[in-house]
């Protein structure tokens, strides 16, 4: 099954801890800290791998979380960082924020590109050694890794894209010029994925033409399969259009280039300004004047005509010679920039809310970032305890717990922690 988008959650690796430790050695008194710094954690990187042809994968799996770096550990030995989590996906595909639609990476080179950071690893008790504090009992926990749900949306990368309705002869036309092999028969919606050929146009010279199936009317509405394709023509640098101009079952070739000319403009108004030639197929079942009123039609509105018989590939090379000159004229593929996060406010890059409710006389103290602080600190060791109460009082749980009503005296329940409170 052919799958071009997906959603799934990634994580990036948390830092490894900071370790408490005291140098030891014989004939040494009182040798200090010499806890290690933690390793970083993995990043999440995504890297294209031109084996693979769909997201069908990440419907299967949709969770990818990088290892914790390591923790420190004693004579000042810094943790390992953890490796990379390499996520392969096929070229052409986009990362996009699940909850802004925000682009973050367009994997269209085999660059890797890493998506999401791992944290930094906390530091060792060495870095709060002091004067007055020369036994620091206590260390800073690692930092956590980035996570969020993203969205991944293939787009193929192509240089021609075959457009038009179907069986209108778009795969007869890939199979004759490339090695392509698509599924061909006479009725509706044969092709149900995207086909892809390279056609060689002598040595050096080559372009990428794709098949897109599914355009009906209404297909940019989600009519038939075009929503679900449209978006692969958004790449392409210029547009085949081919059309039945036999009518052969019993459509209008006049009203048919009309309506799919709509639905792409409906789909993305970028697309009715692609650079565009027009392909008459099946022209061994008109009539000389059929042919040349089509002609006509076709070149008051500014394009080129090129009646062609696909399955036999009659008149097809003069096609392909004036898609190379446009395509020597034309940029290359379009590449998605990556889009800036959005501007935070100094205040917002360090959270450090607290949420505090009262249950049974107890005042409960709740915060991400308080947990990680007290997975760092030894509450039976007093310098530690004070350190604890340093941040406490400087990051304003102390006032927090008096917008309460906290009174001297009462129980403050921190996690698995409680004590008294004191002014």
């Amino acid at each position: 099954m052919f799958v071009d988008i997906a959603k799934i959650y990634i994580k990036a690796g948390d830092g490894g801890d900071g370790a408490v430790a005291f140098h030891r050695e014989k004939y040494v008194a009182a040798g200090g800290p010499d806890g290690g710094d933690g390793g970083r954690g993995g990043n999440v990187v995504f890297q294209a791998d031109t084996n693979i042809s769909t997201l069908a994968d990440f419907r299967y799996k949709r969770k990818y979380v990088a290892q914790k770096g390591e923790n420190g550990k004693g004579d000042r030995k810094r943790g390992k960082n953890a490796p990379d989590l390499i996520v392969k996906v096929p070229l052409g595909t986009l990362v996009k924020d699940a909850n802004t639609g925000r682009i973050i990476a367009d994997i269209s080179t085999k660059e890797p590109v890493t998506v999401a950071k791992g944290g930094k690893g906390g530091w060792g008790n060495p870095h709060f050694a002091t004067p007055t504090r020369q036994v620091p009992r206590f260390a800073k926990p690692g930092l956590p890794g980035e996570e969020f749900e993203v969205t991944l949306e293939l787009k193929l990368l192509a240089d021609v894209g075959l457009v038009g309705f179907p069986n209108v002869g778009k795969s007869t036309l890939v199979s004759v010029v490339s090695e392509a092999k698509p599924e061909i028969a006479n009725y509706h919606f044969t092709t149900i994925t995207p086909v892809l050929g390279v056609v060689s146009m002598g040595e050096g010279s080559s372009f990428v033409m794709a098949d897109i199936p599914g355009l009906i009317e209404g297909a940019w509405q989600g009519v038939g399969l075009g929503h679900q394709f449209l978006r692969h023509v958004e790449r392409c640098r210029m547009l085949v259009h081919i059309v039945d101009i036999s009518g052969s079952d019993g459509r209008d070739p006049y009203e048919d280039f009309k309506i799919i000319n709509s639905e792409l403009e409906k789909f993305n108004p970028e697309l009715a300004k692609r650079p565009m030639i027009v392909a008459g197929n099946k022209c061994d079942m008109c009539t000389d004047e059929q042919i040349a009123d089509y002609r006509k039609y076709i070149e008051d509105m500014g394009y080129d005509f090129f009646p062609i018989m696909a399955a036999i590939r009659y008149d097809v090379d003069p096609l392909l010679k004036k898609i190379q000159e446009m395509l020597s004229k034309l940029p290359p593929i379009e590449r998605y920039e990556p889009e800036p996060e959005p501007v935070v406010k100094a205040e917002d890059f360090s959270d450090h809310s607290v949420k505090v409710t009262k249950v049974d006389g107890i005042y409960n103290v709740e915060g991400k970032w308080l947990y990680n602080i007290m997975r760092s600190v030894n509450f039976d060791d007093y310098e530690s305890m004070n350190y604890f109460q340093n941040v406490m009082m400087n990051n304003g749980v102390f006032d927090a717990l008096r917008e309460a009503g906290i009174e001297e005296g009462d129980t403050v329940s921190l996690y698995d922690v409680e004590f008294d409170f004191v002014e």
